[in-house]
């Protein structure tokens, strides 16, 4: 049990709040490319994803792994994005303390996601048993390449109305 939840119900929560965290940053991304802004999207974002990276510290582990790492990075790139956008309205360098701060989480969240899938669907796993293997590593730097290069176009295009 976590948190008086069974632990099959809790990885099952996290994994929605995980999945509904991509599609919305996803979302939230492709607005930004088109000078968009939805506060709708960006409140679920980043709901979604600060929960997921909070109900991650409840999985039980005896030390600090790279997940934790990561859940930390997360969270405080989360309150600058939030900071940037609900505090200081995209003013000046806010606005691209918002841009980056949602690629990044959104990486980090789609980068953790990644690692499980390698670990837990069989046919990725039999490709990359100790995640050391080249399919593991490309795909982690395929993703990568491809976060930072949609996150300096975001940064360019993304120049929204406030209301």
């Amino acid at each position: 049990m976590i948190l008086g939840i069974p632990i099959s119900t809790f990885i099952l929560i996290h994994v929605v709040l995980s999945l509904i965290g991509i599609f919305s940053g996803v979302i939230v991304v492709i607005d930004m490319l088109n000078a968009k802004m939805n506060d709708g999207w960006a409140a679920l974002f980043f709901l979604t994803t600060g929960l997921t990276s909070m109900t991650g510290f409840y999985f039980p582990s005896a030390i600090f792994k790279p997940p934790h790492a990561i859940g930390i990075i997360s969270l405080a790139v989360l309150a600058v994005a939030i900071l940037a956008l609900y505090a200081y309205r995209l003013a000046g360098p806010w606005r691209w303390c918002y841009v980056m701060g949602v690629i990044l989480a959104l990486y980090l969240n789609l980068f953790l996601g990644i690692v499980q899938a390698f670990h837990r669907v069989w046919f990725l796993r039999s490709m990359a048993p100790t995640q050391t293997e080249l399919p593991f590593i490309a795909t982690q730097l395929v993703v990568m390449v491809v976060f930072i290069v949609i996150g300096i176009k975001a940064v360019k295009s993304f120049h929204p109305e406030i209301k």
